[in-house]
């Protein structure tokens, strides 16, 4: 990899788009349309507006990085924040256009509401108390806009990733000078909580799936999501340091992914649930390379 490359790479997080491949999948699954073909480009429109936030997230904090993170690509001198802008605003076009082709018009509005709240949470709420609030809504949006015309449908797994990540982005902001106790135990909380409705069987899932094969596949991702995570939330909640705090959020962030896995599972789609489980060790050892914090 060249360092243009390396540093591109860098800005947008690149092995952290792996965690949200299975959002849109989720709500599609919920609202029984992970059957349409056009469906399985929703991923793609994801990752591209994740990538965008992330640009857009390093251009905003470019003058706090400089101090705090002067490693990062912009203070560092590898990306320049008008390249960052620009990345943010490419890849901000693309997601909407993706969601467009693949999802119609519905779909189309959702991830334009998506975009929005992305630019408004990197550009405005971030600094703010309400910071936490605008994340999970950007990743409820995401499982929303897999449902189509059917948003009622996948609403309480919409909710489920956005109460887990409600309690990651409490907890990222004590990465640099440590958390509190009392925001480390509301992050523990959350991952429970979401941990517990992917758990729980749905009803709209196959009668063949019920009490069978979804149910154990959901519990045992549900399981394996709130022991990896709730265990490094629980060192943070011990010890609220900014490793903990750090470690914790890392670990919080690819725990997306047996989330989503559970919540497919949930509503019947196993083999898919399977499948995007098998990327959770690949981000595990690509964030080694590239952080996605």
């Amino acid at each position: 990899m060249t360092a243009g490359l390396r540093s591109l790479a860098r800005l947008v997080r690149l092995p952290a788009a792996l965690t949200v491949l299975g959002d849109s999948l989720t709500g599609a699954a919920a609202a029984g349309r992970l059957h349409e073909p056009r469906t399985w480009a929703l991923p793609a429109a994801s990752v591209c507006l994740y990538w965008a936030g992330m640009a857009l997230n390093d251009y905003a904090d470019r003058d706090l990085d400089a101090v705090e993170r002067p490693e990062r690509p912009i203070p560092s001198g590898a990306v320049s924040p008008g390249e960052a802008l620009a990345a943010a605003a490419g890849l901000t076009a693309a997601g909407v256009g993706v969601a467009a082709l693949a999802g119609g018009r519905r779909t189309a509005l959702v991830a334009s509401a998506l975009a929005a709240t992305v630019w408004a949470y990197d550009l405005v709420l971030k600094p703010t108390p309400l910071a936490p609030v605008g994340m999970a809504v950007n990743r409820g949006l995401d499982v929303l806009m897999g449902a189509g015309d059917r948003p009622r449908a996948a609403a309480l797994p919409a909710a489920a990733m956005a109460v887990h990540t409600l309690g990651v982005t409490a907890l990222s902001r004590g990465e640099v000078h440590g958390t509190r106790p009392e925001v480390a135990a509301g992050a523990l909380a959350c991952t429970l909580a979401g941990a517990a409705v992917a758990a729980f069987p749905a009803r709209t899932a196959p009668a063949t799936v019920r009490g069978s094969v979804g149910e154990v596949a959901a519990g045992a991702f549900a399981g394996s999501f709130a022991a990896t995570v709730g265990l490094a939330q629980g060192r943070a909640l011990n010890e609220p340091s900014a490793d903990h705090a750090r470690s914790a959020t890392g670990v919080g962030i690819r725990g997306m992914i047996p989330l989503q896995a559970a919540l497919l599972s949930r509503y019947g789609a196993v083999g898919t649930a399977c499948a995007l489980a098998a990327g959770a060790p690949v981000a595990a050892r690509a964030s080694k390379a590239v952080s996605v914090t």
